[in-house]
């Protein structure tokens, strides 16, 4: 305890001045913060580490107890110094310099230096009556500097990249995921922990949340340095990222919808004659029957009249499957009927609305689906044990769990009212996905061991990284802007902390490319192809959409422009496998991500800190996917979802002919300064810091890798563990030290916990031209003892080595 004597009867301990017999407190310490009043408002602030910050704000005379859905870390011991000077507090960590006005409890965040990083302004509580609970509406603002920029906020289809000047309501849906967490490239982020309706505006007077409900104001300050800690730190607040199987990474061929079980299985068969790689199968809605029996999980539809053999048939195939289950039943199901008896269902109009297959909706005959709340614990458990016994008993691999926003349809403002176990809809709405997603994947975790959980969602919130989930971007409609706006969105929600995203190859609404020809018009070919070579650097490489079929062989046979250049970037993806295999071990063990904006790792060249259209796949490759048409006209399309149709410019004849995809095309590449880069294709090296122009036909994009990298480089296969990985390919480019972990482990279960795994360190030499391949670390049933790599630099120098867990150089000239 810190005593300063100010004279013979006057002391200060810890923030209380006594003077005789009188106490005038401006602040309670303890050992994890501290706590005061700013007028009418009390203040909480509690330390998560030394550079995380928890800040609660609410009316003097209430109380404020909340268990957080996002964040499951507890407040820690942390060693801190606390100073009190003309109605300042200063909270000193080793990382941080807390600046706290006692008179109005604005904080302003700094680093011990004086740098300041962050400044609150103003603060406001309106009493709010919430479905007749009293409580408040809540607000906080913030003041950024002028030109800095901000990422995350979720899957955003606005096409940014930098969010300042964004004003929207976060309020979960179809193709809008919201996150209210954002951080700056001042190495900061800012996580709102509220789970109500929120506007997030931002304007240079201020950046603001303010939602709807609140029994007080309650966010998390994180100072990570730079993006990488910011993640990591988001991660360590809410949880890390589970390793998904090896299979999940190979390529996913799905369509609205596979609708017999032969038509599934024979996809498969197809891909296996072609000897096209394919890892996975999905199935979409419907294998239960009709909309009546809506999401009854079993195989009850007499077009699937032996799920378990198709199942073992697709597996005797050496592929997975995977089927669509959804937050809602239709009133003929079994799980309808036991939540029903507990009052277990919401009243809110939801997907889909007729019990007939038509569209548009036929209300004479309303399907009486109804959302279930999972936010009741007895729910989920409901939830699992129809899931379990109906599919996942049968072998099914994964879970597609669809409309996990959930659907709301025909909105009425009295439906935010309906009641939850956690109170009102209102004040849990956005954190649903979390929920439904996280219910799965811990009943699945209690299950078994043997298998990892892998989700494929379509809704996600603050700590969905924790439940092996991957999010899809929505029905976003097939159009190049549609194109354009995923790269921004998907990394503005790894920049959230969760680094599993993919969207639909070639966009979900065909719409006009129904009408004029499908996957034979080339106007839809370009865009699916280029659509494909983006998807081949995301998380997860997956065809899908409704009205034009997916398949590669709707594209024509093999020799054909377009055939081949879907097929060269599927095969493309296989090579990578133990490259991104190795990412993901680093996103899971040292908090990193697959999509990288670029001033992630080059945020000292400002010229990329608003780039849309570029990324580092891990931290070796960028990415340039093509985003506009080249060849054939673009077309404004836009999809009213509901309408279930699209409109275009006004142009009836979007059909093209005698299109000659082998033509040159010339495409912008910047190259961020701080490296120097070798074009993937023709090893050309190239000094960053400028723009150049590349040219491509449809069969290859822009692609570099960054200089000082290493690239293990996979066996050609047809499936992901088809052979395995004791011959491999080692790239190594120069141009400065580096060093890269090859990771390996038994691929699909959970020993990997208990430190069934390797590593395999390798680091390059710039200055002597080696390459050191260090002893493997840690072991597994059936890892590789003796392998040999096949090392190749980009000037042509290669040699071959064998390996057998034992430290070696290997010198080039």
């Amino acid at each position: 305890m810190n005593f300063s004597k100010i004279t013979s009867k006057v002391f200060i301990i810890t923030g209380v001045i006594l003077v005789g017999n009188t106490y005038a407190q401006s602040y309670r310490k303890t050992d994890s913060g501290l706590s005061f009043s700013a007028g009418n408002i009390a203040v909480e602030i509690k330390l998560y580490g030394e550079n995380t910050i928890r800040i609660i704000k609410y009316p003097v005379g209430k109380s404020f107890i909340k268990n957080s859905l996002s964040v499951i870390k507890q407040e820690q011991k942390i060693k801190f110094s606390v100073s009190e000077k003309n109605n300042v507090i200063s909270l000193k960590t080793n990382d941080l310099l807390l600046s706290i006005n006692t008179k109005n409890g604005v904080i302003t965040y700094a680093l011990p230096s004086g740098k300041e990083l962050l400044k609150e302004t103003a603060n406001d509580f309106k009493p709010f009556n919430d479905a007749g609970t009293q409580t408040y509406s809540v607000r906080q603002d913030f003041q950024l500097e002028k030109d800095e920029p901000i990422y995350g906020l979720g899957i955003l289809q606005n096409g940014k990249m930098s969010q300042r000047n964004t004003d929207v309501k976060m309020i979960q849906n179809n193709t809008w995921d919201f996150v209210p967490f954002f951080q700056s490239v001042k190495g900061y982020g800012v996580f709102w922990d509220n789970y109500s309706p929120t506007q997030f505006t931002d304007t240079p007077q201020k950046t603001s949340f303010s939602s709807e409900v609140g029994d007080g104001i309650d966010y998390y300050f994180i100072y990570g340095k730079n993006a990488d800690g910011v993640v990591a730190g988001m991660r360590d607040l809410t949880g890390t990222v589970p390793m998904l199987p090896l299979w999940t990474y190979g390529f996913w061929q799905s369509k609205e919808r596979y609708k017999s079980q032969d038509e599934l299985t024979e996809v498969v068969k197809k891909y296996r004659d072609l000897k096209v790689p394919l890892d996975g199968i999905i199935q979409d809605w419907q294998y239960w029957g009709n909309n009546y029996q809506w999401n009854a999980m079993d195989f009850i539809s007499p077009d699937f009249p032996n799920a378990k053999k198709m199942v073992q048939e697709i597996h005797d195939m050496n592929a997975h499957l995977s089927v669509s289950i959804w937050s809602s039943f239709g009133p003929m199901t079994k799980q309808y009927r036991e939540m029903d008896s507990k009052g277990m269902l919401f009243n809110i109009s939801t997907w889909p609305e007729s019990g007939r297959d038509v569209w548009p909706p036929d209300m004479n005959y309303p399907s009486g689906v109804r959302v279930y709340d999972a936010y009741n614990p007895e729910a989920r458990n409901i939830y699992w044990k129809y899931l379990n016994k109906g599919v996942f008993s049968l072998g099914v691999d994964s879970w597609w769990m669809d409309s996990t926003e959930p659907d709301h349809l025909s909105q009425k403002a009295e439906d935010l009212d309906t009641k939850t176990s956690l109170g009102s809809f209102r004040k849990v709405r956005n954190a649903y996905p979390l929920m439904t997603v996280g219910g799965v994947y811990d009943h699945q975790r209690e299950t078994t061991n043997d298998k990892r959980v892998f989700i494929l969602t379509r809704s996600a919130f603050a700590g969905q990284q924790r439940y092996a989930a991957n999010t899809w971007s929505g029905d976003v409609n097939s159009s190049w802007e549609s194109l354009r706006n995923q790269v921004p969105a998907g990394l503005n929600f790894s920049l959230t902390g969760n680094p599993n995203f993919n969207s639909d190859i070639g966009g979900f609404f065909a719409g006009v490319y129904k009408r004029n020809g499908g996957s034979n018009n080339p106007m839809f070919q370009e865009l699916y192809v280029r659509w494909l070579q983006y998807g081949t650097f995301t998380p997860m490489m997956r065809s899908h959409g409704t009205d034009v079929a997916r398949e590669i062989y709707q594209f024509g046979n093999k020799g054909d422009i377009v055939y081949d250049a879907i097929e060269k970037f599927i095969r493309l993806r296989y090579s990578m496998l133990p490259y991104i295999y190795s990412v993901s071990h680093d996103v899971s063990k040292n908090g990193s991500s697959f999509m990288r904006a670029l001033s992630m790792d080059f945020l000292s060249d400002k010229k990329t800190w608003d780039i849309n259209n570029e990324y580092l796949f891990g931290k070796s490759f960028l990415v340039v996917p093509i985003l506009n048409a080249q060849y054939t006209p673009e077309k404004t399309v836009k999809t009213d979802e509901n309408e279930g149709w699209n409109k275009t410019d006004g142009n009836k004849d979007n059909s093209v002919s005698n299109i000659d995809f082998t033509q040159n095309k010339s495409v912008k590449v910047y190259l961020p300064e701080g490296a120097d880069w070798f074009d993937f294709w023709t090893n050309e090296k190239y000094n960053g810091g400028k723009e150049i122009q590349k040219f491509v036909n449809l069969q290859t994009i822009p692609l570099y890798v960054k200089a000082g990298s290493i690239i293990p480089l996979g066996p050609d296969v047809q499936y992901a563990t088809e052979k395995k990985w004791d011959h491999l390919t080692i790239k190594v480019y120069p141009g400065s030290d580096t060093d890269f972990i090859l990771y390996e482990d038994e691929f699909d279960n959970y020993n990997y916990e208990k430190g069934a795994y390797t590593e395999i360190p390798f680091h390059w030499n710039e200055k002597s031209k080696t390459l050191t391949i260090s002893d493997r670390k840690g072991k597994y049933k059936g890892m590789i003892e003796t392998r040999s790599f096949n090392l190749i630099l980009p000037d042509g120098q290669q040699k071959t080595i064998n390996y057998s867990g034992q430290k070696t150089d290997i010198h080039f000239k």
